[in-house]
């Protein structure tokens, strides 16, 4: 396999994250939240959305969170923005990096947005304009890269296609993601090689979630392909509100402790990280899904009884 010598890790947790809670979280939890990111020195933060309450209720407060998070100097704050409106305010709230998104499938396309591919990408014309005009950052999502709850396999050229547009509307990264969890190595590496056939995979990142516990090993897979960027959500927080069954993206401290192994440099404080991790599961009343981050909070537990023992 081959290896990079570094990768950035883009945190979603803020956002993708915490979308699905039911619970109403408190804005300046997810203020710290951002905060503490921050400090274990995330490149690029995805930290609000700009859409409909109606639609995403925990996303409400975006404007607020934004306006309160201490910003680091070269860190992103990413924000997702479904349109015009959405995009004001997201530039009133000084988002660096606006985030559009798009399906593979059509029928999840149609079923969730009511339109096809072709049309979801052109209501997304005059945001990426907007975008431009104001010197943003734009990103691309391709939600069901891999699968669909509804269309059941994606083929690769689908996501080529979905790619393809989304490069043309001027996204500087395209994320390519497995919502529902479903991918397995040698699809994602097909799909990421068909992708990097017509985009510069430099530019392309990979967005896991860990449902059927492939992750990880789907990560394996991209980096193999040539994928530098990947997605993470501290301590596993997240889901799809449009996908049902889909779990938690991957773990961000599963993701470190991975690289750290790999002896491939992130820039990144996993134990800044870890004890992020354990802080927001007790502020959401559980316990953190990441392997990893669970693992070294327990170990560092027992090292201070150790120490502290007669």
């Amino acid at each position: 396999m081959r290896f990079p010598d570094s990768v950035k890790i883009i945190e979603v947790g803020p956002r993708d994250g915490l979308q699905n809670e039911r619970e109403p979280i408190p804005t300046s939890t997810k203020v710290e939240l951002v905060n503490r990111l921050s400090k274990a020195g995330f490149q690029n933060i995805e930290s609000a959305s700009f859409v409909s309450p109606k639609w995403v209720p925990q996303m409400a407060d975006g404007a607020a969170v934004m306006t309160a998070i201490a910003r680091r100097p070269g860190t992103i704050y990413s924000a997702l923005t479904p349109n015009l409106r959405g995009f004001h305010d997201a530039v009133r709230a000084r988002v660096d990096e606006i985030v559009i998104f798009g399906a593979a499938s059509e029928a999840f396309s149609q079923r969730n947005i009511n339109c096809s591919i072709a049309e979801s990408i052109a209501r997304f014309e005059p945001v990426a304009e907007a975008a431009k005009r104001a010197g943003l950052r734009l990103r691309g999502a391709i939600s069901c890269a891999l699968d669909c709850p509804y269309q059941g396999p994606i083929p690769p050229r689908a996501v080529v296609d979905v790619a393809k547009r989304l490069r043309a509307l001027g996204c500087d990264e395209i994320d390519v993601a497995d919502t529902l969890g479903t991918g397995t190595p040698k699809r994602v590496g097909d799909v990421f090689r068909a992708v990097g056939d017509v985009i510069d995979l430099g530019c392309v990142s990979g967005h896991f979630h860990d449902t059927y516990g492939q992750a990880l090993a789907n990560i394996m897979a991209a980096l193999d392909a040539g994928v530098t960027i990947f997605h993470a959500s501290v301590a596993g927080l997240g889901g799809c509100p449009y996908a049902k069954g889909a779990t938690g993206n991957v773990a961000t401290e599963d993701v470190l402790y991975l690289m750290r192994g790999l002896e491939i440099r992130t820039g990144i404080d996993l134990d800044a990280v870890v004890e992020t991790g354990q802080w927001i599961s007790s502020q959401l009343g559980r316990r953190a899904v990441s392997r990893a981050g669970n693992a070294l909070a327990a170990r560092k537990a027992l090292a201070a009884i150790d120490c502290t023992a007669p």
